[in-house]
């Protein structure tokens, strides 16, 4: 059988409708175009989001169902909660992006890096441009652990996180869940469901209700301290602040 998948044009930003995505494979949306910011920005707005291969063309993608946290719910383990008391992981925000990108890229199995130098590229200057933020976890002064995504409005589009050693994606997903919901986060996408993220709290959403979700919280702001560089600090007994 022959499946039609729309090309998309170098000098056109627009994306056929999420609605359009193959069944097989769950949410292939169309392929080509470029990763120029303007393409990334307006993918994110509307649900759709590039993942491909080595020897691939660039491929996008918006599945259903999608997977996310529902950050204002999300509780650790009582064991993460021990972890980090006995540890203490330092947690900060948007103090070493480049870093963290360049972690979630060369930790993985040389087969699964999805995250090759024009993505990463790509991602660094959405970073420069105030667009994508990163979670950093640090044992004394050193860089263990974190996640990236980007920002629409009130979502985080998490693209990719990483741990060097014991929970420190866990911790990062933690306390940025609780920095983003005080910030007036509503929601964070994390695109496909796989067993760590269902581990970890993540739930799975119709297309319909993500989309829906999405338009509605990304035409309010948060507050504008949200991913200022900043350290991230909870009293884990007891009542949480930052």
């Amino acid at each position: 059988m022959t499946i039609y998948l729309p090309e998309l044009d170098v000098e056109d930003l627009s994306f056929p409708s999420p609605y359009e995505a193959l069944e097989e494979p769950n949410g292939l949306l169309a392929f080509g175009g470029d990763l120029r910011p303007e393409r990334l920005i307006s993918a994110y707005k509307h649900g759709v989001f590039p993942w491909f291969g080595p020897n691939e063309p660039l491929l996008w993608w918006s599945p259903s169902p999608r997977a996310v946290f529902e950050p204002q719910i999300y509780k650790p383990s009582k064991s993460l909660k021990k972890f980090q008391r006995k540890h203490q992981y330092r947690v900060t925000i948007n103090h070493r992006t480049q870093a963290v990108i360049g972690y979630c890229s060369s930790t993985r199995p040389l087969e699964e890096t999805w995250l090759n130098a024009d993505m990463r590229a790509a991602y660094i200057q959405l970073a420069k441009m105030g667009y994508c933020h990163s979670v950093e976890v640090w044992r004394d002064d050193e860089l263990i652990g974190g996640l990236y995504g980007l920002s629409i409005g009130q979502v985080f589009c998490g693209e990719s996180m990483f741990s060097l050693a014991p929970n420190a994606s866990k911790i990062a997903l933690w306390y940025f869940c609780h920095h983003f919901t005080q910030s007036g986060g509503k929601l964070i996408d994390c695109q496909v469901m796989n067993p760590h993220l269902e581990s970890l709290g993540a739930i799975e959403m119709s297309r319909d209700d993500f989309l829906s979700r999405l338009q509605q919280h990304q035409q309010s702001a948060l507050e504008l301290s949200c991913f200022s560089p900043q350290t991230l600090s909870l009293a884990i007994d007891g009542g949480e602040n930052r």
